[in-house]
């Protein structure tokens, strides 16, 4: 069985690592607007504060910022206590500012409501607690002890002007703007997440249905032997009292072909099982197509169809006896639809190879045209839709895909993408 080769996947991609990014930038968004707030109320507004105190804490906050930013680029993943550390550090950065720079009566102080935010939408429970908790004792903390500014509410040229209120306006701004970031942006990453699982229990499903099958099969391979070996008996004896109706004798020596390949089948299943798994060829991807096909009409007497591919020499496809007949089930379906004027096409582009099967049968059934190689579904009903979901599930093994469709004029169409062999 050919396997993907894994790539190391950045840490960045675990939902920790995401929100990380996340709260960095938006750490250096936010700081960047406590300096420029601060610079304009010292050098416009005359604000007295402790200058070097709350400059250190601004640049303080930057450093780790660019530390974070830097470790973002290292391969080890962000756990959650790492995350959890960082929205407590922010909180006790804000809390450092606000002392200094008013307290509870800075209208900034509500951008304490950040961190929790942040941490309800993307921690476990106690986590986002914990901030919480952190949070509020920060603002408990601002309503007694802080250095106070008288100058948040001044008069200007004989007119009030309450920096305090424009203040409060300009924080629940930010603080808008920076939560609809932050909770936009998460509530994309889990809905991607929920997608990534769904689909990794769907392939998971269909692998524990492929061994089941698997397994069945093993054991029905066994258990066809004798019969098999009674109808080739039966007909070489048949042979030898039909010699003088040559009519009859087509009809019994077309039996015992098509006995002979089942046993051949079933060698081959033998065989398979007990290799720990096919040896996967790299072989020209018309050649490959055309001995497919010739197998095919070994088993399909009554078939009339046309192979036309595109010209010059054809790429190489990695393959394996499971892909072979994987093929198989599709030229089969396609001929129990309708065994007259199948059409055949292989044509490459973009680093895939295209195999195309038109015929024109009743076509697909709408109801059942989204489950197709999903699960046990048939097209026709003496079917039991196990070769269609192997076909699916061989295919994406291989990194490649089939997908049914009708066909304007009427008939289906099943087309196969292949990836063209990368190996040198």
């Amino acid at each position: 069985m050919i396997q993907a080769r894994p790539t190391p996947t950045p840490f960045s991609l675990s939902t920790p690592g995401q929100n990380l990014v996340r709260l960095t930038i938006i750490r250096g968004i936010s700081w960047t607007g406590f300096l420029g707030v601060v610079i304009f109320g010292i050098e416009l507004l005359q604000f007295h504060l402790h200058v070097g105190y709350v400059i250190g804490t601004i640049l303080f906050v930057a450093t780790i910022n660019v530390m974070t930013w830097w470790r973002l680029g290292r391969r080890y993943p962000v756990t959650d206590i790492e995350y959890v550390s960082h929205l407590l550090l922010d909180t006790l950065g804000l809390t450092v500012l606000f002392f200094f720079t008013g307290g509870a009566t800075n209208p900034a102080v509500t951008y304490l409501m950040v961190p929790i935010t942040i941490a309800a939408a993307t921690m476990r429970q106690i986590h986002a607690v914990i901030v919480t908790v952190v949070a509020i004792l920060a603002y408990l903390f601002l309503l007694f002890h802080f250095q106070p500014l008288p100058e948040l509410s001044i008069v200007y040229d004989g007119m009030p002007f309450d920096i305090h209120i424009m203040g409060m306006a300009l924080t629940f701004l930010l603080c808008a703007c920076l939560v609809m970031f932050f909770i936009t942006r998460m509530a994309i990453a889990l809905r991607k997440r929920d997608q990534v699982l769904a689909k990794t229990r769907e392939a998971a499903l269909r692998s524990e249905q492929v061994m089941a099958v698997a397994s069945q099969a093993a054991g029905t391979a066994h258990e066809l032997g004798t019969p098999l070996s009674t109808i080739a008996l039966l007909a070489s004896e048949m042979r030898l009292d039909l010699k003088d109706q040559p009519e009859l004798l087509k009809d019994v020596d077309l039996i015992r072909q098509q006995v002979d390949t089942c046993k051949k089948h079933l060698r081959t299943l033998a065989a398979s099982a007990q290799q720990e798994a096919s040896a996967v060829q790299r072989v020209n991807a018309r050649e490959w197509f055309k001995s497919v096909i010739n197998r095919w009409l070994v088993m399909r007497h009554d078939v009339d169809y046309t192979f036309d591919s595109e010209g010059g020499r054809s790429p190489d496809i990695d393959i394996d006896t499971t892909l072979d007949q994987a093929i198989l089930n599709l030229l089969n379906n396609a001929a129990d639809a309708d065994p007259d004027n199948i059409e055949l096409r292989l044509d490459w582009a973009a680093g895939e190879v295209h195999f195309e099967i038109r015929d024109h049968g009743p076509g697909i059934p709408l109801d059942i045209a989204d489950e197709l190689g999903e699960t046990f579904v048939s097209t026709h009903s003496k079917g039991m839709g196990i070769g269609l979901f192997l076909t699916h599930s061989t295919l994406e093994r291989f990194g490649g895909s089939v997908k049914l469709y009708n066909h304007s004029e009427g008939g289906a169409i099943t087309a196969v993408t292949l990836p063209i062999s990368g190996r040198s």
